[in-house]
């Protein structure tokens, strides 16, 4: 129990959440430019991934509340909410990558990888 305890502290045990933006070589200086005008541009530009992902969350939250119970009775997370829930938070992370500047290519509407 110290040891597990030790290992947690000091981030010897993996996360299995990972994250990987690789950084771009060269930046679009006019996706730059959109960024510093208060996200406007790039906020237009993405209203139709904004608009999917509003009722994407929606049916996320119900699916994991749904989730909830199928654990307290089954023991196990379904395996289609599980690709579900991390297609919707894979799509919401590549749409706030890029308007931070932190990736050029403009999202897939996809909940995939």
């Amino acid at each position: 129990m110290q040891e597990n305890m030790q290992e947690q502290i000091s981030g010897a045990v993996q996360n299995p959440v990972q994250v990987t933006i690789t950084r771009p070589e060269r930046s679009s200086r006019w996706l730059a430019l959109a960024t510093l005008l208060f996200f406007i541009p790039k906020g237009i530009i993405l209203i139709p991934h904004f608009f999917i992902l509003y009722f994407l969350g929606i049916a996320s939250f119900l699916v994991g509340i749904i989730a909830q119970f199928v654990v307290l009775f089954v023991g196990s997370y379904p395996a289609g909410m599980h690709n579900f829930m991390t297609g919707t938070m894979r799509w919401q992370i590549r749409i706030n990558a890029y308007m931070m500047g932190l990736v050029d290519k403009y999202p897939p509407f996809s909940l995939k990888e």
